[in-house]
């Protein structure tokens, strides 16, 4: 998941190599949160944020879980595959909530799996950053070529634009476009769509798109294919 505070200051908890940690994510900050790792985002009143994560696959399963007080044993937990978050989640909670578990603080060893449906990553996460110190840091680059945010080791690919035009490209991911400076000009599935500063576009796994941008142009394309 890629995180990115618009207003106001969050606090990811996650577990990280068997330990919990607090990961504050202030206003104007990003932070990307590899694949596998448990984690519980913790948003505050009069914050907004934002957080790009992929559909899953059919084959995909996610899981909740409570723990035992402040430690990382696992109180409660149920795996499912996740479609939408805001409808699945509430009636596991009011299990949870129901549930003896949630009324002694014990786990019922035969409610929990032996492994989870997937490994847990055991990679150290990264400090979250000044998206816009990022930005200014590297502005050259970008004017001169794309520039990727994170490199290769992780499913999420972010990609800084510069000027230019991508050809008649064909996706096999969802892509998502922010424009943050400048204009662009996007054509796909017999649409030609205009993008001014602020603006965003989700271009659909498998779509043949053309991007056209301006001189003035940085934008940022963001995808999370699987298969990396």
């Amino acid at each position: 998941q890629l995180f990115y505070q618009v207003k106001g200051d969050m606090c990811l908890k996650i577990i990280e190599n068997g330990e919990k940690k607090d990961i504050i994510i202030r206003e104007g900050e990003m932070f990307l949160l590899p694949a596998r790792i448990p984690h519980s985002p913790q948003r505050y009143t009069n914050t907004v944020g934002l957080v790009i994560e992929r559909e899953r696959l059919k084959t995909e399963i996610d899981g909740l879980r409570y723990y035992v007080g402040e430690s990382t044993d696992v109180l409660f937990e149920k795996w499912f595959h996740c479609e939408d978050l805001g409808t699945q989640l509430i009636p596991i909670i009011q299990e949870f909530f129901n549930s003896r578990q949630y009324k002694t603080g014990k786990p019922n060893p035969d409610e929990l799996l032996k492994e989870t449906p997937f490994p847990l990553n055991s990679t150290t996460v990264m400090e979250p950053f000044s998206f816009q110190g990022w930005l200014n840091d590297h502005r050259g680059k970008i004017k001169q070529r794309s520039l990727s945010m994170f490199g290769d080791n992780f499913e999420t690919e972010v990609i800084a634009y510069g000027p230019g035009t991508t050809e008649k490209n064909k996706t096999n991911s969802d892509l998502w476009i922010w424009q943050l400076e400048g204009t662009s000009v996007v054509s796909v599935d017999g649409k030609t769509l205009s993008l001014s500063v602020g603006d965003s576009l989700l271009v659909r796994s498998q779509s043949v798109y053309c991007w056209r941008r301006t001189e003035e142009c940085i934008a940022l394309c963001i995808s999370q294919d699987p298969e990396r």
